[in-house]
């Protein structure tokens, strides 16, 4: 059966491949300009350029530059290892069981054993 019209179309928000990186790469060492490379990938011309400004890199003591896709692809791993937001709670996983204790256990209120720990220095104030 055959198809006139492409039903897989590229769905907004979707982050870049390694492939379509390499896409990139190639079409950059033939001369094409970021919006036909755009086209191709079905992305935002300006997603093409901040990917080919992040996956550049400087070569022969810093004269020439050209697009890597796996400095592009590593520059996207450290950006995006870095985006997540901390869980505090596991952080602070000792001083929580330190208070449960006191308060449970010894029967010490909370605000007493906060500051009993501070006063030891047992634990950071953070």
């Amino acid at each position: 059966m055959d198809q006139l019209n492409s039903t897989t179309q590229r769905q907004k928000g979707k982050h870049l491949s390694f492939k379509e990186r390499v896409i990139i790469q190639t079409r950059l060492n033939d001369k094409h300009s970021p919006n036909k490379i755009a086209a191709e990938l079905g992305c935002s011309p300006n997603t093409a350029r901040n990917e080919i400004k992040r996956g550049t890199v400087y070569l022969y003591n810093g004269k020439v530059t050209r697009y890597k896709a796996k400095a592009g692809q590593k520059a996207y791993e450290d950006n995006r290892a870095n985006s997540c937001r901390r869980c505090e709670y596991i952080n602070k996983l000792e001083f929580i069981a330190h208070v449960e204790n006191s308060f449970f256990e010894l029967g010490i209120s909370i605000d007493a054993c906060v500051s009993k720990a501070m006063e030891k220095g047992n634990f950071p104030r953070e």
